[in-house]
C-alpha cells in the first residue's frame, strides 16, 4: 500500500482540508459503503498462535451464585471462559467483552468489574465472559467469541437458554460491543446473538479514527519539534528524547509546562482529541509516552490487517484555540506529511464472518448507552464520531451518551456503571428513554460543569461539581 505522495499532491489534499474551516477530526468519519464480499486477504496475524494457561479460567463464584467455567471453542482455536449465574436467575445473560490485552501469546478471560458483577448477581442477571481465541487487536474474534459462548450457555451450564442477551465491554472490548450490535455484523457473524441492548464503555467507537488520531498526533509533535516524519514506518522510541526536550520546559518535572512550540502542540491535541472541554489542562500529560513514545509508527493494525490503514490527509491541524484556519495553520497543514492508507481496501466483507476489524457505522436497532470520560488515550472524540455516524443512519433516537469527569481511561466508579446499566434496562424494557450528555455542540462541551450530570465521584486533581 502506498503512504506518500508527491508534495503537489499532498499540496493539493491539505488545501482541499484547509477550506473546509472548522472541520475537525470528529467530523471525519463518513458512513462507506461496504465492498463487495472478498476472500480474506493473507495478514501476519493468520500465523500467529495462542493458548490458555493451565488453570487460568478458575475463578469464585459470588454468594448466591454458581461458576462454570473451562475452554470453549473460538474463531481461532481454544478461549477461556467463565460464567456466573445467580440462583435467582431471572433469564438475562449480559456477554461482557474484556479490552485490549496485548501481543502475548497466553489468553486470559477476566471478570466484570466487581461493582457491576455484585449488582448484576444481586439482581438475578447471570453474566458470561470469553478470553477471545486471540490476541493483539482482533475484535473479529472478539465479537464471533463473544457470539458463540452466548449461544453455548445453555449447554455449558445446564440452566437453559438465556431468554434475553444485553452486552457490555470496556475499551476494545466497547468497539466488540458497538460492533455486536450492528447491522452489518448481524448479516455477516458466523454467530449471530440479537442482544436487547449495549453498554460500551471507554469504547473505540469509531474504529479506524483511533488509528488516524495515533498517527496525526506522532506526526504533529515530530514536526514541531523540527524533525519532520516524512514516511513511513518510523520509530517512535527514539524520538521521544527530542520530543522531551524540544516541546517540554521539563517534562519530568512538569508535563504541564510547555515551550512555545509545546503550547502548539497541546491545542493541536485539544482538538484531535474532541475540542476545548474541562479536565483536558489536567490530563494533558497523561498518556504522553503512549501517543509519542510507544511502538512504531506504520500505518496498521498489527498485523490484523493486510496492509496500511491508518490516513490523515482529511485532519485540519488547529495550533491555538480558535477554531478558525490561521496564516500559520494553513502553512502546517500544507507541508505536514500526510499518511494515505485505506481502511476499507485493506479490511474488505470476509466470506467467513465479520471483517478483520468491524465497522461500526452506528446502523443498529436496539439501546445503547455510550459512556466515555474526558481522556485523551482512546479520545473522547470517539464518541463525537459515533454520534455523527448514528445520527447520519437515523438512529440518534437509539444512542444515550453519558460523559465522565476523569482524564483517565476507562476510570468509571461503580455506581457511575450501575446507573447506566440500569437506565439501560428501563429503556430496553419500559421504554423510559434514560437522560444523557450532548457532545458535538462546542459550547456544551467546553462549560466548565460539562460531565456533571452522572460524574458521582471527584477525581484527584479535577475541578469538582
Amino acid at each position: 500500500m502506498k503512504t506518500t505522495a508527491p508534495p503537489t499532491l499532498l499540496l493539493q489534499l491539505a488545501w482541499r482540508s484547509v477550506l473546509l474551516a472548522g472541520f475537525l477530526l470528529a467530523a471525519c468519519s463518513k458512513s462507506v459503503a461496504a465492498p463487495d464480499e472478498m476472500p480474506p486477504i493473507p495478514r501476519p496475524h493468520d500465523t500467529r498462535t495462542f493458548f490458555v494457561p493451565e488453570g487460568q479460567p478458575t475463578f469464585t463464584a459470588a454468594a448466591g451464585a454458581t461458576a462454570y467455567y473451562g475452554i470453549h471453542q473460538g474463531i481461532q482455536g481454544d478461549a477461556g471462559y467463565r460464567i456466573e449465574v445467580p440462583d435467582n436467575w431471572n433469564g438475562v445473560l449480559v456477554m461482557y467483552a474484556h479490552g485490549y490485552r496485548g501481543e502475548g501469546a497466553d489468553l486470559r478471560v477476566g471478570s466484570l468489574t466487581w461493582g457491576l458483577r455484585e449488582h448484576l448477581i444481586t439482581n438475578g442477571y447471570a453474566w458470561a465472559a470469553s478470553s477471545y481465541s486471540a490476541n493483539y487487536y482482533d475484535v473479529r474474534a472478539g465479537v464471533e467469541d463473544t457470539n458463540r459462548l452466548a449461544l453455548a450457555f445453555g449447554r455449558l451450564t445446564g440452566r437453559g437458554s438465556p431468554t434475553k442477551y444485553y452486552i457490555a465491554g470496556f475499551s476494545m472490548g466497547g468497539h466488540i460491543t458497538g460492533a455486536a450490535v450492528e447491522r452489518e455484523t448481524l448479516t455477516t457473524a458466523l454467530y449471530r446473538v440479537g442482544y436487547a441492548a449495549a453498554l460500551p464503555m471507554c469504547g473505540v467507537m469509531a474504529d479506524n479514527e483511533l488509528l488516524n488520531y495515533f498517527h496525526a498526533y506522532i506526526i504533529a509533535a515530530n514536526y514541531l519539534a523540527g524533525i519532520p516524519i516524512t514516511f513511513l514506518p518510523f520509530e517512535r522510541a527514539p524520538r521521544f528524547p527530542v520530543l522531551k526536550q524540544v516541546l517540554w520546559v521539563d517534562y519530568d518535572t512538569d508535563r504541564n509546562l510547555m515551550t512555545p512550540q509545546g503550547e502548539k502542540l497541546r491545542y493541536a491535541l485539544m482538538h484531535l482529541s474532541g475540542g476545548h472541554r474541562p479536565t483536558f489542562f489536567e490530563g494533558f500529560g497523561r498518556y504522553q509516552e503512549l501517543l509519542l513514545g510507544g511502538g512504531s509508527g506504520d500505518g496498521t493494525w498489527g498485523g490484523i490487517l493486510g496492509g496500511v490503514a491508518a490516513n490523515t490527509t482529511g485532519i485540519v491541524y488547529q495550533l491555538d484555540d480558535d477554531t478558525a484556519v490561521s496564516a500559520e495553520e494553513a502553512a502546517f497543514n500544507s507541508a505536514i506529511f500526510r499518511v494515505q492508507g485505506d481502511f476499507l481496501a485493506n479490511n474488505p466483507l470476509r466470506p467467513d464472518g465479520v471483517r478483520a476489524i468491524p465497522i461500526i457505522e452506528g446502523r443498529f436497532d436496539v439501546p445503547v448507552i455510550s459512556m466515555h470520560t474526558l481522556e485523551n488515550r482512546v479520545p473522547f472524540s470517539m464518541q463525537q464520531i459515533y454520534t455523527e455516524r448514528a445520527a447520519a443512519n437515523g438512529n440518534d433516537s437509539r444512542l444515550v451518551q453519558r460523559v465522565i469527569r476523569s482524564t483517565g481511561h476507562c476510570d468509571f466508579d461503580k455506581a457511575e456503571m450501575i446507573s447506566a446499566f440500569d437506565a439501560l434496562v428501563n429503556w430496553e424494557v419500559g421504554g423510559v428513554v434514560p437522560a444523557g450528555d450532548e457532545v458535538l455542540d462546542p459550547l456544551v462541551v467546553a462549560d466548565l460543569r460539562y460531565g456533571c450530570q452522572f460524574t458521582l465521584v471527584t477525581r484527584g486533581g479535577i475541578p469538582p461539581c
